[in-house]
């Protein structure tokens, strides 16, 4: 018992090593990317500066086309370690740690052997990695849909009304973070599983009173208020953004059909190559493994639903991907407990894969920044590469699948830190308006302009610039022009266009290059 107790506690220390390396290691090496991250961190800003935990706001203006629970917890975070943009990841980096410790948890219980890799190939996942570290939403439905699935599934096998407890109050939780999608989700997988169980009556079990009252009054209640404080909610957040989300292109993220399939083999990297082993053998088992059943239900119909949305995003199937790390943990724990080892072809093409992720890590400046890799970077990524792939399919081939996940992670590892460590200054500049915003403070004068603006700049400058500087962004390609002073934030070349528009009330102030962008200072008319 005590050396039980032992493994115990040292299983669960590398989980937590693992996750602060992977989910909060360089939080902040880079600033906010993209539209979203500072979109998000601003809003939740804004909500704790009016101390309003209802109405999420933008610029003074109500945002409603999410809900609230990323909010809150980046609220949170705010006030225990200040506004920064690290900070506005922590919330999302944190409900990943609970996933993977919940998926450690749930596997040592029903399928006691495989905890272990199943918790580590889940916070190693590309996809867990990249959205475990951004400000967003999609995270936080992913954990708490998994929550609540694994919480679904404990009560299945064992008929103990706490585990549906466990899923009804995270199915609310998972509403709270992204809306009516996590429990149509649910009810799907639950309802095929249902009939291809020939169970009919689990579906009339699973409507249990006292979980849909818990719900109700876990999930409700925001709903309620937020529709009170602003009656224009249901429109723009149930038929705006989501029904015409997913009906229609009006958000212009169109993707053929197929997009998804890319998406989720790059998610499942670097374990993809047993990942989908794990899955086809469970798939041909199904019928004997209510389990297996279960795991490819969870897997599956996020992917086919969202394959017929009209608006594809990358983030729409991350639910998807927990699944294939419990599908990963059982296979291994099943072939070493039947004594079998893999085919060499299937080392090598995971050795492949691994080698090929550590070669083009070293790469990834090159990448960022749109160069072509000199002789020197290129002649290193091919030997670091191979030097990997070697160490990988020499370990394995020498010790088995007990040295699998040890022999893939430790040069995963080592190429996450690189990147991190050296490609995070070349994502910042090419990504992030944090760069941006300190070049246009270090310019003399600056602190008397209380406004600023953008002319032909992407979405991603306006909301980082929005976040960065704590002020609305005027934009100029909206008819937008501040009448009084103000900065301006411009496409490279717009200064004759600007002369003829504002004459010498704008002087160029200096230009920032890796996103071709130019300053100007305004003055009053």
């Amino acid at each position: 018992m005590p050396n039980q107790r032992n493994r115990t506690a040292i299983e669960l220390v590398t989980i937590a090593g693992l996750c602060a390396l992977l989910f909060y290691y360089g939080l902040g090496s880079f600033g906010l990317v993209g539209a979203d991250e500072p979109r998000y961190a601003q809003i939740a800003r804004e909500m704790l500066a009016r101390h309003d935990w209802v109405t999420p706001v933008l610029n003074g203006t109500a945002w409603l086309e999410k809900p609230v629970l990323y909010y809150w917890g980046a609220m949170i975070s705010y006030s225990i370690f200040g506004v920064h943009d690290w900070a506005a990841r922590v919330p999302t980096a944190f409900m990943t740690t609970l996933m993977v410790f919940a998926v450690y948890v749930f596997m040592r219980r029903f399928r006691r052997g495989s905890e272990m890799n199943s918790a580590l190939a889940l916070a190693s996942l590309a996809g867990i990695i990249g959205l475990a570290r951004a400000a967003s939403t999609d995270m936080p439905l992913a954990a708490m849909f998994t929550f609540g699935m694994l919480g679904w599934y404990a009560w299945y096998e064992t008929q103990q009304r706490r585990y549906l407890c466990v899923f009804y109050f995270f199915m609310a939780l998972a509403t709270l973070a992204k809306g009516p999608v996590a429990p149509f989700l649910a009810g799907l997988i639950v309802v095929v599983f249902a009939v291809l169980r020939r169970e009919w009556k689990l579906i009339l079990k699973t409507l249990w009173i006292p979980g849909i009252v818990l719900y109700v009054a876990v999930a409700l209640p925001w709903f309620v208020l937020v529709q009170h404080a602003n009656p224009q909610f249901i429109r723009v957040f149930i038929f705006e953004h989501n029904l015409a989300r997913y009906g229609t292109n009006m958000f212009r993220h169109r993707q053929p059909f197929w997009y998804f399939v890319p998406v989720l083999f790059a998610g499942l990297l670097p374990w993809l190559v047993f990942a989908i082993a794990a899955f086809v053998r469970a798939v041909r088992e199904y019928k004997g493994s209510s389990f297996h059943l279960f795991l490819g239900l969870w897997a599956a119909l996020p992917v086919v639903f969202f394959s017929f949305s009209q608006s594809k995003l990358p983030g729409y199937i991350l639910p998807a991907i927990p699944p294939f790390a419990l599908f990963l943990g059982e296979h291994l724990w099943r072939r070493l407990d039947e004594g079998q080892e893999p085919p060499l072809w299937m080392t090598a093409l995971h050795a492949v894969t691994v080698g090929t992720l550590f070669g083009g890590s070293l790469l990834t400046v090159y990448f960022v920044l749109g160069l072509k890799p000199t002789g020197t970077a290129l002649s290193i990524a091919i030997i670091g590469g191979v030097i990997a792939f070697a160490s990988v399919l020499a370990a394995i081939y020498a010790k088995g699948l007990r040295v699998f996940s040890v022999a893939t992670l430790l040069p995963i590892l080592i190429a996450f830190a690189f990147v991190i460590k050296f490609a995070s200054p070349a994502i910042d500049v090419r990504n992030s308006a944090r760069p941006i915003a300190e070049q246009l403070s270090d310019f003399p004068g600056v602190s008397q302009f209380k406004a600023l603006a953008v002319l032909g700049a992407p979405r991603d400058v306006e909301y980082g610039l929005n976040f960065y500087e704590n002020l609305p962004i005027s934009n100029y390609d909206r008819g937008e022009i501040p009448a009084g002073p103000h900065l301006l934030v411009a496409k490279a070349g717009s200064e004759v266009s600007l002369r003829l528009m504002l004459g010498n009330r704008v002087k160029k102030l200096g230009e920032f290059p890796p996103r071709k962008l130019e300053f100007y200072a305004v003055q009053a008319k």
